[in-house]
């Protein structure tokens, strides 16, 4: 095999998308900065402990191991940045007071999410700690949305918000015995839809959270969904909580956010295993799946020592910028190479103005993808001045 040949599904990004990836980056952490969000850095590589705490069996299969030479302990590449961000909450800041945090790193998976999809994606996020009502859930998803516009992404489609709520199954699993394997089972079965599996898995569950975890298999649509899921799930006050919860997330964003659509899925359950309470993905034309993932997670930081509220998103940047149409290059000025007075300073001074000079090396043309040279330095009498071409 060739020494240039990387590994299946890990792929360089070459000029035009890391430019259109790096634009993306700063607008978007510009737009978590508007709303208040403190940026964070967490490293690439910590102990595993610390990256598995409380993420579930799904995140661990993500996660790269290596042995660490100088402590001899186990080491992960990290697959997901929210319990980093949650151990930064916990025992770093340590914050009496509601912390925004945002960041924006590479992580690594296993495996990737689909046949297309990046091994290292570039996760952006932000996350809320500190506060359980639902003031912060909606702030989240409107910071989401405003992230997702800033990007370009609302003016080229309509974003399709679609939500549920993980109180919903585990109010129906609570009477049931249940061993881990098998409710991994369960909640793909509902992910998938399949009501055969899932007939099978639950034969020996009490009968109304069988009954009622079937019809959760239906429950997926518009506003009606949340009307027949009232008049066919169990009354519990977990359910009640949730769907009143769904109810007021769906008036906002019909009140304040007129141009996106919103559908629920109740049986949702893709994503981390760590979400507690509302959950949401955005969707997009051109996306395979959901482009936005997010949702409140209060039990994230227990295994810190802090059970915060917690509530967040995230996005693949190297996703995000495949959805988008190719942003104009940018505008340059060619200037020759030489030894003439006064052209180093014209340049340096060009520069200085934000301007990009791209010199001419003798004997070669500038062989570029990302600027545009519509204007060129030449000189007259003595002086240097740009002109078009």
């Amino acid at each position: 095999m060739s020494a240039w040949v990387l590994p299946d599904h890990i792929a360089d990004v070459l000029p035009s998308e890391a430019r259109h990836i790096e634009e993306l980056r700063r607008e978007l952490l510009d737009t978590a900065r508007g709303y208040g969000y403190e940026l964070v850095m967490p490293p690439l590589i910590e102990h595993i402990e610390s990256l598995l705490s409380g993420t579930g069996e799904a995140l661990d299969l993500q996660t790269f191991k290596l042995v660490d030479q100088l402590s001899g302990r186990t080491l992960g590449l990290r697959a997901d940045t929210t319990p980093q961000v949650a151990r930064i909450d916990a025992h770093l800041l340590n914050r009496q007071g509601v912390a925004r945090l945002c960041y924006c790193g590479p992580v690594v998976h296993t495996r990737p999410d689909g046949p297309h999809a990046t091994r290292e994606p570039l996760q952006f996020g932000a996350e809320i700690y500190g506060h359980a009502g639902l003031e912060a859930d909606t702030e989240i998803l409107f910071l989401a949305l405003d992230c997702l516009r800033s990007a370009g992404v609302a003016r080229a489609q309509t974003p399709l918000v679609d939500l549920a709520d993980a109180r919903i199954v585990r109010s129906l699993l609570a009477d049931a015995s249940i061993d881990a394997a098998t409710l991994a089972r369960v909640h793909a079965a509902l992910a998938a839809k399949d009501d055969s599996e899932l007939s099978v898995l639950t034969r020996d569950f009490p009968a109304a959270s069988r009954d009622a975890l079937r019809a959760l298999v239906n429950l997926y649509g518009d506003a009606d969904v949340l009307d027949e899921a009232a008049r066919v799930l169990p009354d519990t006050p977990l359910v009640r909580e949730a769907l009143a919860d769904l109810r007021r997330l769906a008036a906002r964003l019909r009140d304040d956010a007129p141009d996106v659509r919103v559908s629920f899925d109740l049986s949702d359950l893709r994503g981390y295993a760590y979400y507690s309470g509302m959950r949401f993905g955005i969707y997009v034309e051109g996306a395979a799946d959901a482009l936005v993932r997010g949702g409140r997670y209060d039990e994230v930081g227990a295994v810190f020592g802090r059970n915060r509220p917690a509530v967040g998103f995230s996005v693949d940047l190297r996703e995000l910028v495949g959805v988008l149409p190719a942003r104009p290059l940018r505008a340059a000025i060619r200037a020759p190479w030489s030894e003439a007075p006064g052209l180093r300073s014209a340049i340096s001074a060009l520069r200085d103005g934000g301007e990009t000079v791209v010199c001419a090396l003798p004997g070669h043309d500038s062989e570029i993808d990302e600027f545009h040279c519509d204007r060129e330095l030449v000189e007259q009498a003595g002086q240097w001045h740009v002109q078009a071409i």
